[in-house]
């Protein structure tokens, strides 16, 4: 593919010699010369294009990549079904050849490392995302020089106008990322939020090849004293301030303190301010060239057809509206359950946009869905902490849970639960990877990040009592500022880990309580635990790592059915040694004297008792530990998930790759591969 030459005859190059700018005549003649883009927008449209077809190439790259990675998930599903030993691992050397491939990329792009201090609004992306960013921008700035340097008068015209064809070609790309329903996610098999970072990028080299048009061409008029003149001219500068303007406006609302203060005002008003945009932008292309107005007709396409497959959607769910029951749960949390007959099917790890008339009319919040299609009669359920707005009103609109640890006769008795209407948006997104068909999983939540997980274990529960999968060993990882959080999601987990048992899966289910009253010493032990406190700075909570294990957590392992899905013994102890966890009781003991309090009063709450099927554990998770501790264990693939709060994310990330290169993951040691679905809080 040959590029365009441009100007490069020096002897015919536009200049001024001899011309008397104090002529009115002579300058505006002058000033229509450098302005004459018959030649110049012709390179320009044709590098435009160039930028697409390298768009075309990285797309189908990672729609191939998808293709592949979904077809060796679907091989092992298969080869569990037909009883072949160790499915998750990698047999022939074609697969082998990808695995080591794959472990290579993983281990350079997962790596993360950001300012996790609250408050800090500046989030640095994977190494990964780095990576493809900056190919982008040079890609982009590449196709903004190569073959650009034209002689004479029009040197920075033509450097206006091809950045001005870059930029109005990245139109198209912004509104393809956004859309919830885009052909990019759909052949690469990442959802549209997974894409967001993307978009916002796309939209700031934008906004940087914006700047370089209008800086270009007015330092280009200024050399010869006709910026004035072309302002008072021409509509083309005045339009095109106001659409740089706007799109200004656009880059700088997306900065996180914009988006985190509302999230209906940042929608409604990023809309509308891309309305204005768009219009400002037809207006200003100029009329020698119209046909550079394709790049805007596309995303208007775009985006009508994205909206109008939301709308028959949203129209379709909704025909019978579902009734949302609210209960609120410790620890500020509502727990929302919709039944609603058009909305069959999701992926585990999927969201939908909800909303509730009665708590705002046009209010529509992101909630990912905590059940499965398989689980709670097919329902909806949804858990909201309550922050501002939309969630917090959910919390003061919903019944106590206490109400609902009573038989359901008695709860009818005290007073009939109360509903509303609820309509439903989605679903859209969810786990990229069928997280059964690896050989160990890790599930790790944070927080209200165990929206995310739960389905993940409820999909691999169910398939599990049914046939036989790739997975030998599950453990579900789950931290908690207190444990009556436990409360959320006992009954699933109790579910859960009764299906896994009897299809023979070894499942672990530990939670981490990182700052409850139950887990700290009386202050007669507070010498002997390390546990410190200033009482003049207020109240404070001293957590230890772990407490004395008691007898009903050193039993032996209760023995297993016969089942297809019994994993093989699991190796030599002293070739794979694991990481300890100290750990204690699977009951939650009785509340007793926090260690170091300086509060007047000591609010105890109810605390929920978890049975024989989850650990809990003092402090905060050692992610090294139990990572190392799974992949010891490990016969084939692992696939680790995780979702919660920015630090744990960026942790579970770097610790991964870390793990990955010390183990020499299919480099001739035998170590398995490691997958990470990372899924964070932001939007």
């Amino acid at each position: 593919m040959s590029m365009p030459a441009m100007g490069d005859d020096s002897s015919s190059a536009l200049n001024a010699s001899g011309l008397d700018f104090s002529n009115d005549t002579q300058a505006m003649d002058f000033l229509g010369e450098i302005l004459d883009d018959s030649d110049l927008q012709i390179s320009g449209n044709a590098f435009a294009r160039y930028f697409w077809y390298g768009v075309v190439v990285v797309i189908g790259i990672t729609a191939i990549c998808n293709f592949v990675q979904k077809t060796i998930l679907r091989l092992r599903i298969r080869a569990a079904a037909a009883n072949i030993t160790h499915p998750a691992r990698p047999r022939n050397i074609f697969t082998k050849s990808v695995a080591t491939i794959t472990a290579i990329v993983r281990e350079v792009s997962y790596v993360q490392f950001t300012p996790t201090r609250r408050g800090f609004w500046i989030k640095i992306p994977p190494f990964g995302t780095i990576s493809l960013l900056l190919a982008y921008l040079g890609f982009v700035l590449a196709l903004e020089f190569i073959n650009n340097d034209i002689p004479g008068a029009q040197h920075y015209q033509a450097l206006g106008i091809r950045a001005a064809w870059l930029a109005v070609a990245q139109v198209p790309l912004l509104i393809v990322l956004a859309g919830k329903n885009n052909l990019i996610g759909l052949v690469t098999g990442a959802s549209y939020e997974r894409l967001n970072v993307l978009h916002r990028w796309a939209s700031r080299v934008l906004l940087l090849l914006a700047t370089l048009h209008l800086r270009y061409q007015n330092y280009g008029w200024n050399l010869y004293g006709l910026v004035q003149m072309e302002w008072s001219t021409d509509t083309c500068p005045p339009t095109g301030i106001a659409a740089y303007a706007l799109l200004l406006w656009l880059n700088l609302s997306t900065l996180a303190p914009f988006r985190n203060f509302s999230y209906e005002f940042f929608v409604i008003q990023h809309l509308i301010t891309f309305f204005g945009f768009i219009i400002a932008v037809m207006i200003h292309l100029p009329s020698t060239a119209l046909y550079s107005r394709v790049y805007i007709y596309i995303p208007i396409a775009l985006y009508i057809v994205d909206r109008f497959i939301r709308t028959v959607r949203f129209a379709y769910n909704n025909i019978r509206p579902g009734r949302a029951t609210l209960t609120a749960f410790e620890g500020g949390a509502t727990k929302i359950r919709v039944p609603i007959e058009h909305v069959q099917k999701w992926r585990p790890g999927s969201h939908v946009f909800l909303k509730i008339p009665r708590l705002g009319l046009i209010q529509s919040h992101p909630a990912t869905i905590a059940s499965v299609p398989s689980s709670h009669n097919n329902d909806l359920v949804f858990i909201l902490k309550g922050h501002k707005g939309f969630t917090n009103r959910l919390l003061t609109f919903a019944d106590s849970s206490m109400a609902t640890l009573l038989p359901k006769t008695q709860q009818d008795a005290i007073a009939p639960p109360k509903t509303h209407t609820a309509l439903i948006d989605g679903p859209y997104g969810g786990s990229h990877a069928d997280f059964a068909a690896f050989d160990t999983v890790l599930l790790i939540a944070g927080s209200t990040g165990v929206t995310f997980m739960l389905p993940q274990l409820l999909d691999i529960a169910h398939r599990a009592s049914s046939q036989r999968l790739p997975i030998r060993r599950l453990e579900f990882i789950w931290v908690v500022k207190s444990s009556s959080w436990t409360s959320w999601i006992s009954d699933e987990l109790s579910v859960a880990f009764a299906q896994l048992r009897a299809s023979g899966i070894d499942v672990e289910i530990k939670i981490f309580v990182t700052c409850d009253d139950a887990f700290t010493e009386s202050s007669e032990t507070t010498k002997k635990t390390g546990c410190q406190c200033d009482k003049s700075l207020g109240p404070c909570c001293c957590v230890r790592d772990s407490l004395p294990p008691t007898d009903d957590a050193n039993t032996a392992k209760e023995s297993r059915q016969d089942s297809p899905n019994s994993p093989d013994p699991d190796p030599d102890p002293d070739e794979n040694p694991t990481t300890t966890i100290p750990t204690i009781t699977t009951a939650i003991p009785p509340p007793s004297p926090p260690c170091c309090s300086n509060a007047k009063k000591q609010k105890i709450n109810t605390i929920p008792v978890i049975s024989s099927f989850a650990t809990l554990i003092s402090g905060r998770p050692p992610i090294d530990g139990l990572l190392w501790n799974a992949l010891d264990r490990a016969t084939g693939e692992t696939g680790v998930a995780v979702c919660g709060p920015l630090g744990l994310n960026a942790t579970v990330r770097t610790t991964v790759a870390k793990i990955s290169d010390e183990r020499a993951v299919h480099k001739g040691t035998g170590a398995q591969g490691i997958y990470l679905h990372a899924e964070g809080f932001c939007w």
